[in-house]
């Protein structure tokens, strides 16, 4: 019991220790609204799989650990796709809103999203059925998780980015209009410097004896 619970404690930490470096690499490699939405994602696949194991009263093994450090990466990949797809669009259609151009990128992954985990229910339900007692728990822990993970990725890690996104647009939007209104005052004190430093030369040229460097 003791070597027991101390493995399920090292798996638990894995888990969020992957979670973390999820964040962390999301952040870095595309935005911290990405990686949030993400880690979101991915904590809701982990979450309804326990859950699942939790009501059913499945035994939770090594190897149901072993499938939820998989459901991770394989729900983490999925939302990579579309958010790199979101990214795309970003830089291809400036003129739409976050809104659209979320909703055209999951659009756009769809079929992708559709196949892709298709194979995947169709591989873990085969383990389910044939894969027998000893593969029983990691085959469902899979089952269910390749399942929740699907609509996670489509109706979860992209509507909590879209928010955040939609928020720091709008703060870069302000911004870039306070400094745009913030200019004509600038080209003011441009052209009065310009103009001292004008007259200034003038005068350096009847009486250069009294003539001082004019800074711009």
């Amino acid at each position: 019991p003791v070597a027991g619970a101390q493995l399920r404690t090292q798996a638990i930490q894995a888990t969020l220790l992957g979670m973390v470096g999820i964040l962390l690499f999301i952040a870095f490699r595309y935005d911290w609204t990405y990686a949030a939405g993400a880690v979101i994602a991915v904590f809701h696949d982990v979450l309804v799989t326990l859950a699942f194991f939790s009501v059913f009263q499945w035994e939770i093994s090594l190897t149901v650990l072993a499938a939820l450090l998989t459901l991770v990466g394989f729900s983490v990949n999925d939302s990579i796709v579309i958010f790199d797809r979101i990214r795309e669009n970003v830089n291809l259609n400036r003129d739409k809103s976050i809104y659209q151009l979320t909703n055209d990128s999951i659009n756009q992954t769809m079929s992708r999203t559709i196949v892709t985990n298709g194979l995947v229910f169709l591989s873990v339900l085969a383990l389910v059925l044939f894969g027998g007692e000893v593969l029983r728990g990691f085959s469902l822990a899979l089952f269910v998780g390749s399942i929740a993970g699907t609509y996670s990725t489509i109706a979860i890690a992209s509507p909590i980015a879209y928010p955040m996104m939609a928020s720091v647009t709008a703060a870069g939007a302000r911004l870039s209009v306070a400094i745009s209104s913030a200019r004509p005052g600038l080209r003011i004190a441009a052209a009065t410097n310009t103009s001292i430093c004008s007259a200034s030369a003038s005068r350096r040229t009847i009486r250069p004896w009294r003539s001082r460097p004019c800074r711009a």
